[in-house]
């Protein structure tokens, strides 16, 4: 007598889901299904519908919600039970017309997720893989793949990527969590007035106004390039796009992130300039000459990672900038420090949609 009134309750709950479904209310009736469920996980399979339930109408208004990540957990676990429930001959998505070809839903699910890491590619582009997830119910399935994710942040934060208890899923992590941009450059610039050299005749000393740009791009393996110059955004910003610019003042170097116990998200890079080796000029090689002394310039800076605006993880302020020679001969170090003042201005980031135009590899 239990089980039966514990039947008729999830079988009236559930009958109520659909109608909240047939009504485009998603919210109300993924309620009524989860309780139903809980009650009977196999409930689906003992109804018999006086209706068929509308599988493709769903999700036109699930975005007006407040409580967004919450609505999204809801609507994936919604979408997998619809999945589940169906036909199994049923593939992850159906082609919407009817047409010859041949259509991406009879890929297997392990190419079709290999597409996808495409998608994201070894830039770590999340946001196309978000806008892929606007196709269908199948392709947000996937997109939500927690592999993916887990992959993603692996490559950001190495071996610190264990999922902190503060994180429900590897999605959330990659989201909040800071960490620096790979779709952009983070640009600054500085203007600041110099005093002029005093004229012939002592009447007057000119005063004159510079300014000049600082831009760093960063990549998901550690790499990154500064550069300084009074050239402007338009004509640098594609330059940057590769990882072999043909611009011979960039800086290479490597980054790492570092969470202290102020909470505080710090970069810090060393990087320095190219080396290219210079071909041997044999017209004086029997001259002799005083030997010059080799060293290696590198520039250690330190920068803290903020959020401005609406934007995450867009801002960059200077907290240690210096300058370390390396004498090869002896193998002594002179460090230079500079004092971080209002010429350092903070870096704020510009998404640029052509870096993540091609992908080279995949996640």
């Amino acid at each position: 007598l239990f089980r039966s009134a514990k039947e008729e309750k999830a079988r009236e709950l559930y009958l109520k889901a659909a109608e909240q479904e047939q009504n485009g209310a998603l919210y109300e009736a993924i309620k009524f299904y989860r309780r139903a469920m809980q009650l009977v996980p196999d409930i689906e399979f003992k109804i018999n519908y006086s209706w068929p339930p509308d599988v493709d109408g769903v999700g036109k208004s699930y975005m007006e919600d407040t409580d967004e990540e919450s609505n999204m957990e809801d609507l994936l676990s919604y979408f997998q039970q619809q999945l589940t429930f169906q036909d199994s001959s049923l593939k992850i998505c159906q082609p919407e017309l009817d047409f010859n070809q041949i259509h991406i839903s009879v890929l297997p699910m392990e190419v079709l997720m290999y597409i996808f890491r495409w998608v994201v590619s070894s830039d770590l582009d999340l946001r196309s893989l978000e806008q892929l997830s606007l196709v269908c119910k199948g392709f947000y399935i996937c997109a939500r793949d927690p592999e993916i994710w887990r992959l993603a942040c692996l490559k950001v934060w190495g071996r610190n990527c264990n999922k902190p208890v503060l994180y429900t899923t590897w999605r959330q992590m990659f989201l909040e969590r800071p960490r620096v941009r790979f779709d952009g450059v983070y640009i600054s610039k500085t203007i600041y007035i110099r005093q002029g050299e005093q004229s012939l005749d002592g009447f007057y000393r000119a005063w004159h106004q510079v300014e000049y740009y600082r831009y760093m791009r960063f990549f998901p393996d550690g790499l990154v390039m500064m550069l300084t110059t009074p050239e402007e955004p338009q004509s640098i910003v594609p330059r940057l796009r590769t990882r072999n610019p043909r611009t011979d003042a960039i800086l290479f170097g490597h980054y790492r992130l570092s969470q202290e116990t102020d909470n505080q998200t710090k970069v810090f890079a060393v990087i320095m300039k190219k080396k290219e080796e210079k071909p041997l000029d044999n017209r004086y090689r029997y001259i002799r000459r005083a030997p010059v002394q080799e060293t290696d310039h590198s520039f250690h800076v330190g920068l803290q990672l903020c959020s401005s605006g609406r934007q995450n993880f867009n801002k960059l302020v200077w907290i240690h900038h210096s300058c370390h020679i390396t004498y090869k001969s002896t193998g002594e170090t002179a460090v230079t420090a500079f004092e971080i003042d209002k010429a350092y201005a903070p870096l704020y980031f510009a998404r640029v949609k052509s870096f993540t135009a091609f992908s080279e590899r995949p996640l």
